[in-house]
């Protein structure tokens, strides 16, 4: 894929964006254009940087404004800041899809799914009662005339097979920008009218959208519009009008409806360590707009639900009683879920990554930082003891996962980021950071066990006077 760079980032003196801990942060950013920068020893504020992209910053909640050591961005030589367990907010999984549906569906497959499921029963259960019903010797002729016409129920069969591959092939087209094969049964047109409908749908969150005048706000425009900008020469980038709604929700959450409309939750704005996180994040939400990722995963339910109720009449018509139809029924479900929707899902996902990579390595952002998010994710969840399922039973790659599959795409994306003109990466490799500054706590809380378990054992050994 050739890409072309439509804004080139202007090169600054010093490191982005983003960790002071003062509440005006937001706004002297916004409204004087100014830079926050991050070092080991002070937060510097750089002027005359409008036009570049850390012209921003904002609290991380991995630091809670304790007097004592917390994560900091290290430079080369330099001593790792120590990381406290006690420093690191928990964090909810995190999700890149709306609380309903990330792909809306036509209203009319919408009203019509739950009758054709419907009538698959009653079409199945009929069938079986009436073979119930036949006597032995009438069950017997038609045991007989389906051996005698074997050859022609094979060919209607095999016709009917033939039918779906004929309209799968048919329907086939490749992914934007990625070139992937994928099925489109519905027209784009439905969804930019039913994009509308889902977002009726997300208005329980009105009350809590902050306004236009609200830093947070600016921030997540400001990003976006980069973003936007960096990358226009792609046609639906420039086509869509973006709008955002930043919500004050505690969840770490973000969301691109197929019409342009913006979600993030300002759970997301304190999760991620720095502007290029929250960059690569966007990214990752604009490219499943870019890649229409909406019609594609309705187009592969649809597909499967009408194949579903051919086996749906099946099950009904061959078990024997009702029970065992319903836990047929949802065996099939299950089957359907776990082996064709999740990994889909998954795959979309990772394609998702991949594309929301390059558009940030266009937009000059440091991309080595996108895999460290995920490593924080997993650290929160390891902190907070949640269970770690496997990845079949999710519809999103694990967090580890995610972290590994980006840092193979990186030096691919360094390639195009630096085909763009961007300034040369200064200082050291984020994800080398990370992992110094977690080595540093692990040894730090070594450290404290042992001092706690010498101190039990000093107590033990203290003798016992008796009282005066």
């Amino acid at each position: 894929t050739q890409h072309t760079c439509q804004r080139p980032y202007l090169s600054g003196s010093a490191r982005n964006c983003a960790l002071t801990g003062s509440p005006d942060c937001y706004k002297n950013f916004i409204s004087k254009g100014q830079r926050c920068l991050l070092s080991t020893s002070k937060t510097e504020v750089y002027k005359n940087a409008h036009h570049s992209l850390g012209r921003f910053c904002f609290h991380s909640s991995w630091t809670q404004q304790k007097a004592a050591p917390s994560f900091q961005i290290s430079y080369a030589g330099q001593h790792p800041q120590p990381l406290y367990a006690s420093d690191i907010k928990i964090f909810r999984c995190f999700h890149t899809s709306p609380l309903l549906q990330a792909a809306p569906v036509p209203l009319f497959w919408i009203i019509v799914k739950p009758a054709q499921k419907l009538l698959a029963i009653i079409l199945g259960r009929s069938i079986r009662n009436w073979w119930k019903a036949l006597p032995p010797n009438k069950r017997e002729l038609f045991k007989q005339s389906a051996r005698k016409n074997k050859w022609k129920i094979l060919l209607g069969v095999s016709s009917l097979g033939l039918l779906f591959v004929i309209f799968y092939f048919t329907h086939l087209e490749e992914t934007p920008m990625t070139g992937r094969p994928r099925l489109l049964v519905f027209g784009k047109e439905h969804f930019r009218e039913l994009s509308q409908m889902e977002y009726d749908m997300v208005r329980e969150f009105q009350s809590k959208m902050l306004p236009e005048t609200d830093a947070r706000y600016q921030v997540v425009e400001t990003v976006l519009g980069h973003l936007s900008e960096s990358n226009k020469d792609i046609p639906r980038i420039s086509a869509l009008q973006w709008v955002i709604h930043v919500v004050d929700e505690p969840d770490i959450n973000a969301f691109v409806l197929p019409n342009g409309q913006v979600f993030v939750f300002t759970g997301l704005l304190d999760a991620v360590s720095d502007v290029h996180q929250l960059s690569f994040i966007l990214g990752h939400e604009i490219a499943h707009a870019v890649l229409e990722h909406a019609a594609e995963k309705a187009s592969l339910v649809h597909f499967l639900d009408f194949l579903s109720l051919i086996f749906l009449t099946l099950i009904w018509a061959i078990c024997p009683r009702d029970s065992l139809a319903i836990v047929g029924q949802w065996i099939q479900s299950k089957l359907k879920e776990f082996v064709f929707a999740r990994p889909y899902s998954r795959l979309l996902e990772a394609e998702a990554d991949k594309v929301g990579l390059e558009l940030a390595a266009k937009a000059c952002v440091d991309i080595r930082a996108s895999s460290v998010f995920w490593q924080q994710m997993e650290l929160a969840r390891n902190i907070q003891g949640d269970p770690k399922l496997p990845e079949w039973l999710s519809t999103h790659p694990s967090h580890e996962n995610r972290a590994e599959h980006l840092d193979r795409l990186i030096p691919e994306a360094l390639k195009i980021r630096e085909s763009c003109n961007c300034p040369s990466l200064s200082g050291p490799d984020p994800r080398l950071v990370f992992k110094r500054n977690i080595q540093y706590l692990l040894e730090l809380s070594k450290d404290q066990e042992a001092s706690n378990a010498t101190k039990q054992e000093l107590s033990k050994s203290k003798p016992d006077f008796p009282p005066k």
